[in-house]
């Protein structure tokens, strides 16, 4: 079994108080849970940032529990999930029965710990939600710094120059970044799309 040594190290670190580890575990992580809630509470920006916020803190009251068999994000992903359920049931729209593509063991396997919207059928509207939906979970997957720059620059529409002046560095270097973000993105989100597709094609 796979144990994720950097993301053990930085618990540890929380544990013990480390005030930059503190700073490190939001930084990493509440944009890409935000990201995460945010297509699954209906575009609900107010609702996202709340659970996201709230999954970060529950993981921290949780941490002791964390044994480093999944990345952090996947087990803060899983404590999210039960934040939105309850924020959710609270909202009186609570779903008993949630089939994720997530569920079936090919995507599983090609795509470790992504969360996939739910199946409601073939319509083209569903179509172009769904690869909405895609591009946030491939988000996900990427390391922290990628999908940062990738939705300040194609979500937020920042330049190049706002871009490198936000991470303190020269924009040479921020374009270089935004390149090997862009293709990092790709490789991730045409794996999913083909195990995706080709669940589908199983399940007809």
């Amino acid at each position: 079994m796979a144990v994720y040594l950097d993301d053990r190290q930085l618990a540890n670190r929380l544990l013990s108080g480390d005030e930059r580890a503190f700073d490190r575990f939001f930084e990493e992580n509440f944009a890409r849970l935000y990201r995460f809630a945010l297509p699954r509470l209906s575009g609900d920006r107010h609702a996202a940032e709340e659970v996201a916020q709230t999954a970060l803190t529950r993981g921290l009251q949780k941490l002791a529990s964390y044994r480093a068999e999944s990345a952090l994000f996947t087990w803060l992903c899983a404590i999210c999930r039960n934040e939105m359920s309850d924020w959710l049931r609270k909202q009186g729209r609570y779903r008993e029965h949630v089939v994720l593509i997530e569920d079936f063991p090919a995507v599983a396997a090609a795509v470790d710990s992504l969360a996939m919207p739910v199946e409601e059928g073939p319509e083209a509207s569903y179509r172009r939600l769904e690869k909405q939906r895609l591009i946030e979970v491939a988000l996900d997957r990427l390391p922290p710094k990628y999908g940062d720059v990738l939705e300040w620059k194609y979500v937020e529409g920042h330049s190049v120059r706002e871009i490198a002046d936000r991470l303190d560095i020269g924009q040479e270097a921020a374009q270089s970044l935004i390149a090997r973000a862009k293709r990092a993105f790709a490789d991730v989100y045409g794996t999913l799309m083909e195990a995706m597709n080709n669940q589908l094609a199983d399940a007809r």
